[in-house]
């Protein structure tokens, strides 16, 4: 049986990872977010007919908790086959001088060190196996620069940099580490925005808005065999954003 762990599984994106994978045969799941409002909502909404699944509370900035992740996998289930690692935050929008000193720290505690104590984690498990698959949710603000976002493209594109960095260090000893980076989907986020804010974002995107299921594949591409000779990539799914 193949067995995934992740973080942030209580947002949308992490839920429709979640749901993708749990559909999958002979796959068992440990799930973990910092909301246990917003988690337990996630496994409600699970399919568990292919294996089993576990839910744990934890909080990526504090490398103990997500420690206990993957630690958890292997008490539970022998093993651990895949790290996923889905936890990030947006700050509050802003130009570069007008964004606080706290904004930045704390963009850089979830969306960088939260990726820095994934890896570390995993490999800590993957290692002795000699296998193994960590995939990091990074972002084509990574790759392009959004006017008033600085720290989360400063962190999404740190995020891609070291997935490629894991990917050159742990290939020896049988580990892939990519990422996945999403154009604008729909989520709770956008809750409250103007139809024109919205149609304003939806324009950059030459296939139009997304949603979290048109990113799930991708996920399962990077934690499924057929992945076996990807590592160092990230993967792009962003309605066309990047393209122009």
């Amino acid at each position: 049986m193949r067995v995934i762990a992740m973080t942030g599984a209580g947002g949308a994106l992490g839920g429709a990872v979640a749901r993708r994978l749990a559909s999958e045969p002979d796959t068992a799941l440990v799930l973990s977010d910092v909301s246990e409002t917003t988690l337990a909502a996630t496994m409600d909404g699970l399919d568990r007919d292919h294996g089993p699944v576990v839910s744990v509370l934890a909080d990526v900035t504090d490398p103990a908790q997500v420690d206990a992740v993957a630690a958890g996998a292997v008490e539970q289930f022998g093993r651990l086959d895949v790290f996923i690692s889905n936890a990030g935050i947006l700050t509050a929008s802003g130009r570069i001088h007008n964004v606080a000193t706290a904004d930045w720290e704390r963009a850089f505690r979830v969306n960088v060190m939260g990726a820095v104590h994934a890896i570390k984690a995993a490999v800590g498990v993957m290692r002795p196996q000699g296998s193994g698959s960590i995939v990091l949710t990074a972002s084509v603000a990574g790759m392009t620069a959004w006017s008033h976002s600085g720290p989360y493209c400063a962190t999404k594109a740190a995020v891609i940099n070291l997935a490629k960095v894991g990917a050159v260090e742990y290939a020896r000893d049988g580990i892939r580490v990519n990422c996945v980076c999403p154009g604008t989907f729909l989520s709770a986020i956008h809750e409250g925005l103007s139809e024109e804010a919205l149609e304003a974002i939806a324009a950059k995107h030459p296939l139009g808005l997304g949603a979290a299921e048109d990113l799930v594949g991708a996920y399962s591409f990077l934690a499924g065999r057929d992945s076996g000779w990807t590592t160092g990539s990230a993967v792009v799914i962003d309605g066309g954003y990047s393209a122009p």
